[in-house]
């Protein structure tokens, strides 16, 4: 594991700092050219990157990812430049992502999914599953990096009273969202969601805001104690070889008059646990897959026919930040707990190992940046920096 400190600039042009992953687990700080605001783009300010599982794999060189690539893809910083035909007449004006009214200094989260609008999924709707799908810091360069060139299209606007570090946790709560909508869940349901990681705690919290009774499973007891803070109505600890226990299904039938839970989300990836998602589902019950592994699963050809379930894939989410960002605005309280641990930008080699450590009870990582002043910056480099 190596880390390279940046030399300094030698130039009088502008430059950014970005962290590259050039091998397994080796960071280089490395000094790159500075964005320059062109038509449609806005220089992003980084403040806050949280990491997530995929970051660990891709530090692990471990992912489908072509090395080296400057990881971050759960990313919100502020604009800190414009192309003047972008630059409103009205500062009040556009609320929504990609509408206008941009302004340099507006707080935004990006999202890092880019989709190709033509395969089949994009075609009827579904571009969150695109056959030709890229995502910033998963396989092309992204946001660990004090300065990126996003399109205005990839931004959405932070609400004001939600705290700028939180926001960069809207697209994991995307994700965990479109879960919860793949199931179509509907207030009062019973549903069960396996695994108290970082999707299934956010998932929880939107299950509670639609309405739904959650019962979270996990083998983990500070993650159960997380996902009660947030709202589980109760919480089974999983014991391998052993889940449910008799009392614990004897609790699942009472609630649901014997039928079991109408949807479960698994967040685990676990062949085990869809296993047991689907055995414990209502008949005509919903299972909905969000983690992800190359492990097989097996299942009786009698089982999906006869209970007559829906097993359902999840992934990334059909443009859904702008919706996390109020789900986090309204439970940011709550949701705050998730972000265990913090690091600065010059300190990816330990936040990456702590990621790893199993010990090291992680919730949310959150990568913390210097904060400059954008305007003065801008104005006093304007002559050294070149304009498209």
């Amino acid at each position: 594991m190596t880390s390279t400190t940046p030399a300094p600039a030698t130039s009088t042009a502008r430059t950014a700092t970005a962290a590259v992953t050039t091998s397994r687990r080796a960071i280089e700080y490395r000094s790159i050219a500075a964005p320059v605001p062109a038509p449609g783009m806005a220089v992003i300010r980084m403040a806050s990157v949280t990491l997530c599982g995929t970051d660990a794999h891709i530090w692990d060189d471990d992912y489908a990812t072509e090395l080296p690539i400057i990881q971050g893809h759960e990313a919100a910083g502020t604009i800190a430049a414009l192309d003047p035909s972008d630059m409103p007449t009205d500062l009040g004006s556009g609320t929504d992502s990609g509408t206008g009214g941009w302004a340099v200094g507006d707080r935004v989260a990006i999202s890092p999914m880019f989709y190709c609008g033509q395969c089949h999924a994009c075609s009827i709707g579904r571009v969150n599953a695109c056959r030709h799908m890229s995502v910033y810091g998963c396989y092309e360069d992204g946001s660990l990096v004090t300065e990126q060139a996003v399109p205005l299209e990839k931004l959405y606007r932070v609400p004001d009273g939600l705290e700028l570090s939180l926001a960069p946790m809207s697209e994991p709560a995307s994700i965990a969202m479109q879960a919860v909508n793949r199931g179509r869940a509907e207030a009062g349901e019973t549903v069960l969601v396996s695994g108290a990681g970082p999707i299934g705690l956010l998932a929880t919290v939107y299950l509670k805001d639609l309405g739904c009774d959650v019962t979270v499973s996990d083998m983990n007891p500070s993650r159960l104690a997380l996902a009660a803070a947030l709202g589980a109505d109760r919480t089974f600890t999983v014991t391998p070889g052993d889940f449910p226990t008799a009392a614990q299904r004897t609790e699942l039938d009472q609630l649901t008059r014997g039928d079991g839970p109408s949807l479960v989300i698994d967040a685990t990836g676990a062949p085990a646990s869809v296993a047991t998602g689907v055995d414990l589902v209502a008949t005509a019950g919903r299972v909905v897959c969000v983690g992800i592994s190359d492990a097989e699963l097996r299942l009786t050809l009698r089982t999906l026919p006869v209970k007559e379930i829906d097993l359902l894939g999840s992934r990334n989410s059909q443009n859904l930040i702008g919706e996390a960002l109020d789900l986090l605005d309204r439970h940011q309280d709550s949701i705050g707990a998730l972000l265990t641990h913090r690091f600065a930008f010059t300190e990816l080699d330990a936040a990456f190992t702590t990621l790893v450590d199993p010990t090291a009870g992680v919730g949310k990582i959150a990568i913390d940046f210097p904060q400059r002043s954008e305007r003065s910056e801008w104005s006093e480099s304007r002559e050294g920096a070149t304009r498209p």
